[in-house]
C-alpha cells in the first residue's frame, strides 16, 4: 500500500493501492536517530589544509540542510509530541570502553565509518536544540540498528507502543539500519524525508526511495503532523 507517489521504486511502480496517513497518538513514538555534534556540527578547522578545505566544501550542502531544514522539523515534531504527551525516544552512537573494543565492526572500519565516541566525549552529545529533557529514553548503541544494540524493541512493546516515526542521520546507514529492523520487528514505521538526512541528496534520494512502501512509508513533517492533529 502506498500514501503518496513520491519515492516509488521500481517494485511499486504498476502498485495502485492507496491508503492514508492513519497514525494512532497513544500509540506512536518518536525516535531521533544519531543527532549528535560529531555528526551535524561542522567540524572546527584550524590552519587547514587545501585538502581539508576541499573535504570541507564537498559536506558543506549536508550541512546546511542539516541547519536549515532537518533540524527545524525534528525540533516542530519534538515540539509537537512532547506538547501532547507522546513518547519521545533518542538513539545515539557511544561505545562503553574507551579503548572502543565492545563497538561493532561496521564501526571499527576504516575511513568514515570508524567511530570512536568514548563516554564522556561531548562530540557525541545531541545537540542542544534536540536534547533530551524529563524521562525521555536514550538509546545508547555501538551498532547501526538502535534496536540490534539495545533492548529497545521490549521497552516499545513494553509502552504499547506498535508504531514509530524515525528521524535522524544518516538516512542510508543508522535510519536505514533502524527503519528495516523495525519493520522485520512487525512495527509500523513513517520515516520523515524532510527530517533525516544522508551525505547527499543522491544517496538521500536512493535510500528513501529502497526503503518506501517496503519497510516504511516516507512522508513529511507537514504530513505527519496533520495526520496527528
Amino acid at each position: 500500500m502506498k500514501v503518496n507517489d513520491r519515492h516509488v521504486s521500481f517494485y511499486y511502480e504498476n502498485d495502485h493501492d492507496y491508503g492514508k496517513i492513519e497514525i494512532d497518538p497513544a500509540k506512536t513514538a518518536l525516535l531521533i536517530i544519531d543527532m549528535q555534534h560529531v555528526f551535524i556540527t561542522r567540524p572546527k578547522l584550524e590552519n587547514p589544509t587545501e585538502e581539508e578545505k576541499a573535504n570541507a566544501a564537498r559536506w558543506e550542502q549536508f550541512y546546511e540542510a542539516i541547519d536549515n531544514v532537518v533540524v527545524p522539523n525534528n525540533k516542530r515534531m519534538l515540539d509537537y509530541f512532547r506538547g501532547h504527551g507522546m513518547e519521545v525516544i533518542f538513539a545515539q552512537i557511544r561505545c562503553r570502553k574507551k579503548s572502543g573494543s565492545d563497538r561493532s565492526l561496521d564501526q571499527k572500519a576504516t575511513g568514515y565509518n570508524e567511530l570512536l565516541i568514548p563516554p564522556g566525549d561531548p562530540l557525541g552529545d545531541i545537540v542542544p536544540e534536540l536534547a533530551p529533557i524529563d524521562d525521555e529514553i536514550v538509546i545508547t548503541k555501538t551498532t547501526d540498528s538502535a534496536l540490534t544494540g539495545s533492548s529497545l524493541r521490549l521497552m516499545l512493546s513494553n509502552m504499547g507502543i506498535d508504531t514509530v516515526v524515525v528521524t535522524g542521520v544518516l538516512t542510508d546507514q543508522c535510519v536505514s539500519g533502524t527503519v528495516r529492523s523495525l519493520a522485520d520487528e512487525s512495527f509500523k514505521v513513517w520515516l520523515i524525508e524532510d527530517a533525516c538526512r544522508a551525505a547527499t541528496e543522491q544517496i538521500q534520494q536512493n535510500e528513501l526511495e529502497i526503503l518506501n512502501n517496503i519497510y516504511c512509508h516516507v512522508i513529511t513533517t507537514d504530513e505527519l503532523l496533520e495526520a496527528l492533529g
